[in-house]
């Protein structure tokens, strides 16, 4: 299983989504919907489930505006997804994890972000960790920093590769297996 934030899942359900910068270049990273398609397809071919925190499927949904219910749909017919509220597992991590902060005297973690900003990284992570997943897909730099320590790797899409000549067609969107 992977971990998707809302960088990712906006560059695969929105045709024009904006490509992250990538930090060598401080250019749009090139081929990004390629990137992303690509890895779900490498994924799809390993069984793997993508977790989709249910933060990261408000940020989505935020922009998505008429969009929304076909965003909804996707995500919940297509087999590849899964959706992962923020459940009572998930808050006994977040404390933990802010309890620890409070303890070293840094709750922002070496970050810049706002406190709202961190709860909502912090829900994120604590998904993926009550999930037993060690690899969330994200350009938040902010979840990277308060992600690493705890021995999760953070993948931004730059680090993604380009996929193969030939083998940039359109995703099949599957219906989940209703068995």
């Amino acid at each position: 299983m992977a971990v998707f934030d809302a960088t990712i899942l906006l560059l695969f359900l929105e045709p024009d989504a904006r490509a992250p910068r990538d930090p060598a270049t401080n250019e749009p990273v090139t081929n990004a919907k390629a990137r992303v398609d690509h890895l779900i397809e490498t994924l799809d071919k390993r069984r793997e489930t993508i977790v989709i925190p249910t933060p990261a499927l408000s940020e989505v949904l935020v922009h998505a505006n008429e969009a929304g219910p076909d965003y909804l749909d996707i995500l919940n017919t297509t087999r590849w997804f899964r959706i992962e509220p923020f459940v009572q597992r998930a808050a006994v991590e977040l404390a933990t994890m802010v309890r620890e902060a409070l303890k070293k005297g840094n709750l922002r973690a070496g970050t810049k972000a706002t406190r709202a900003k961190l709860k909502f990284d912090r829900q994120i992570i604590a998904i993926a960790r009550t999930q037993n997943q060690s690899t969330i897909y994200s350009d938040d730099d902010d979840i990277a920093q308060l992600a690493e320590p705890l021995g999760i790797e953070v993948v931004p899409v730059h680090t993604l590769p380009v996929p193969p000549k030939g083998a940039q067609g359109i995703l099949e969107l599957e219906p989940k297996d209703k068995s």
